[in-house]
């Protein structure tokens, strides 16, 4: 069946066999989010999931890479998402792994040995949208998972044998709370230790209650400067042992790319140089540098 459109997907799952299990997000309710303001959610039914497998075997029998869309595949329950696994498995002797967006609450309602069996049938990677580590920004965001939910799940992830992509916004606290933003984002990170992590820049788009809040003067976003001023006071503050650090999404204004805990140093220098006007930004994206 033809997937319903919008399509969001991490940059890292662009050549993934893109498998559309539910529609929309069961949140759907960030005041900076508009990714599905026109998908009401649902499950998607089971023969039709199980349909499109069949379909992409035929053409693509080599698949190696699945992402379960849309912005919430795990609110469905094991007995639901074990059948489509499965199928997955038998349907591609290739098949590395599959990953999906997750909610914090998604993870948590779960048993750990549920988790162990979608590892084993599996699912071998969530993204997870922490945005902050303040529990007070994401009230004022309205985002249903709670940041100490957020790092419950990334940490019993782990044990089951799911790795994690954490997310983090910049900008989201606003020239107000930017410092608590960054504080409590550090906490949260270096509670979780994730095996990847990616900064995202926050873009206010026309129609969500963040750009209206913006409009009237409620909430005043960082320039440049003050981004990346964000950027690396949450690197310095990072004590990651073992994660994979990626901040090259569209959004951004300077690419960076790293290890942790061997390019901390020289991501931070990157950083100085940007702050001191000697790296280059992306131009199309500057503003009140």
């Amino acid at each position: 069946m033809p997937i319903i459109e919008p399509v969001i997907r991490p940059p890292a799952e662009a050549d993934s066999f893109l498998l559309q299990v539910t529609v929309g997000c069961s949140s759907n309710q960030c005041t900076f989010c508009a990714a599905y303001h026109t998908k009401p959610f649902r499950l998607k039914p089971q023969d039709e999931i199980l349909s499109d497998i069949e379909q992409r075997a035929r053409r693509y029998p080599g698949t190696r890479r699945v992402f379960l869309l849309d912005g919430d595949a795990l609110a469905m329950s094991d007995a639901q998402l074990v059948p489509i696994l499965e199928k997955l498995q038998q349907s591609f002797p290739d098949l590395s792994r599959v990953a999906s967006y997750a909610n914090g609450y998604n993870i948590t309602h779960r048993t750990d040995e549920d988790l162990r069996q979608l590892a084993q049938h599996g699912l071998k990677l969530i993204y997870v949208g922490l945005e902050s580590g303040s529990q007070e920004i994401l009230d004022n965001c309205q985002k249903t998972a709670t940041a100490k939910e957020m790092v419950i799940a990334v940490e019993r992830v782990a044990k089951a044998g799911i790795k994690s992509s954490v997310i983090v916004l910049l900008g989201l606290g606003g020239k107000n709370d930017s410092p608590r933003h960054v504080q409590e984002t550090i906490v949260a990170l270096n509670a979780m230790q994730p095996r990847y992590l990616s900064f995202l820049t926050l873009m206010l788009i026309p129609g969500t209650l963040l750009f209206r809040q913006m409009q009237q003067g409620a909430f005043q976003p960082l320039n440049t400067q003050e981004l990346l001023q964000e950027a690396r006071a949450i690197i310095q503050g990072l004590e990651l042992q073992k994660t994979i650090f990626r901040s090259d999404h569209a959004s951004n204004y300077l690419p960076l790319e790293g290890r942790f805990p061997q390019d901390k140093i020289r991501l931070l220098g990157i950083l100085d140089q940007a702050l001191q006007g000697k790296a280059l930004l992306r131009p199309e994206m500057l503003r009140g540098l």
